[in-house]
């Protein structure tokens, strides 16, 4: 069996990235993001990248720092509200982006791990979304053709994995992580914990092994809280 074990998320992520590639980023919010292989590609060099990602991270973390060097040519995403910088590259026309609804970027990730090149929905007809996309009509109800995606690496997070690359990622953190996993030439994942062969319980692995090309331990895990909110302890 090849070893899919890595030293170090540089050693993880070698030979593998070049300009103007496609790379599919994991995460929901501040929530399962690659954190430990994202500064090793900002610190390759690439450049021209399109990035699939539900968001582009936030102020110092995450994709951020790869829209910061300047790497990021495009992004195919769904939430970026409160990226800042995203916002000033994107108006300034510095960075090119094909906005996605939320649902319609997990399933074009996933159709594009299951092999389906397109599919019809109802969601964005009507709207911007539906703009240059073909719209068919099925029992009486018009829908607009998305197509799957694809990438050349996809760098995901998980909590757990065996030798053989059987994943199990823990709570918000299984976002777009395993459709991810499928979606792309070569997937990298970080995770926090390996453990032994056949430590996991087959009913417990959210993503098989067969998907997976490398594996390292993540050396930056901060699991940031976004949006802090408290309030006063009651009296008594």
């Amino acid at each position: 069996m090849k070893n899919k074990l890595y030293d170090s998320p540089a050693a993880a992520l070698d030979g593998l990235l070049f300009d103007g590639m496609t790379i599919m980023s994991g995460g929901f919010g501040l929530s399962g993001n690659p954190e430990s292989l994202i500064p090793e590609i900002r610190a390759s060099g690439v450049c021209g990248l399109t990035v699939i990602s539900n968001n582009a991270g936030a102020d110092g973390f995450g994709l951020w720092s790869l829209l910061e060097s300047r790497q990021v040519k495009k992004m195919i995403s769904s939430y970026v509200g409160e990226n800042k910088l995203f916002e000033q590259q994107y108006l300034s026309g510095e960075l090119e982006l094909e906005l996605n609804p939320q649902g319609t970027l997990a399933e074009r990730i996933r159709a594009g791990g299951a092999g389906i090149p397109a599919f019809y929905t109802k969601t964005g007809v009507g709207t911007v979304v539906a703009e240059g996309k073909p719209v068919e009509t099925f029992d009486g109800e018009d829908y607009v053709r998305e197509n799957w995606l694809r990438a050349d690496l996809s760098i995901i997070k998980a909590w757990r994995a065996d030798p053989e690359g059987n994943l199990v990622f823990r709570k918000t953190a299984r976002n777009f992580n395993p459709n991810m996993a499928t979606a792309g030439k070569v997937t990298v994942v970080e995770v926090e914990e390996i453990v032994g062969a056949g430590t996991i319980d087959p009913d417990q692995v959210h993503t098989p092994g067969i998907y997976v090309g490398r594996i390292v331990r993540s050396t930056i895990n901060e699991k940031r809280i976004e949006k802090l909110t408290t309030r006063c302890r009651e009296n008594g």
